[in-house]
């Protein structure tokens, strides 16, 4: 199958996605209408983010298959240095996409402290609050066109703010299920869980996906598709197990 093909079909993928998260944030926002809990708008913030990510990489699909800029398409042609060059190479290589993730997953450390009501650690915020703002501006800024090197320290970034965020929030809600007695508490703990654990899986998915590309696949592999799947079942998860029942 032809590389523009699977871009299509990879580009309707998301779109599908895209809708399934815009309901979802809907029901999100309604709930936290009604209860005005906190933690509801924390993670209503969260998912924005992430389907804001998954918007820019649909955008980015949509560009280079049906915007004809020359530039966009051959890298031996010039940069035009225009502002609007600028944001669409960032849009392209999934820049964009980056940066809401990363801030996705700072609000996801911020959901963390509230949920447990522990406080912030000073060196724990230090790391995870200025990690995450090195991310973004990496994202932004740090971009030279054609040099693979950079885009690949990008997603690597972003995979390690992902890390060190979600995998003690899922041993914490894991332990947090085990320790509680209540079958509604037990619930909400492991559906955040499940939310952690499959935030997680996405880039683990995409980063198969990158390396299949560099082994001679010519992409949007399975591990493409399943990775925006795990970013409907975390949020799934976390709506019916937690926001639902509790806010």
């Amino acid at each position: 199958m032809e590389f523009f093909t699977l871009m299509f079909i990879g580009m309707i993928y998301e779109l599908i996605i895209i809708l399934i998260s815009a309901i979802l944030l809907i029901l999100i926002l309604k709930r936290y209408q009604i209860k005005k809990h906190r933690l509801t708008l924390i993670l209503f913030f969260i998912f924005l983010n992430l389907t804001l990510a998954i918007i820019f990489s649909w955008l980015s699909k949509l560009i280079v298959l049906y915007s004809q800029i020359n530039y966009l398409e051959d890298n031996t042609l010039p940069d035009p240095g225009t502002p609007f060059a600028w944001i669409m190479f960032r849009i392209i290589e999934f820049r964009i996409s980056f940066v809401f993730v990363s801030i996705g997953t700072i609000l996801s450390y911020i959901l963390k402290v509230r949920v447990f009501d522990q406080g912030y650690k000073p060196y724990e915020r230090n790391l995870i609050f200025s990690f995450g703002i090195f991310t973004i501006l990496y994202a932004f800024f740090v971009f030279i066109r054609g040099f693979l090197f950079l885009d690949v320290l990008a997603f690597l970034f972003v995979s390690i703010l992902m890390i060190i965020v979600y995998i003690p929030f899922l041993f914490r809600c894991f332990n947090a299920y085990t320790s509680v007695e209540k079958r509604t508490y037990q619930i909400a703990f492991i559906s955040l869980a499940i939310m952690s654990l499959s935030f997680v899986l996405i880039f683990i998915m995409f980063l198969i996906d990158r390396v299949l590309i560099l082994l001679g696949d010519p992409g949007f592999t399975v591990f493409y598709f399943a990775a925006w799947a795990f970013s409907i079942i975390g949020i799934v998860s976390a709506y019916l197990g937690y926001i639902r029942p509790r806010s």
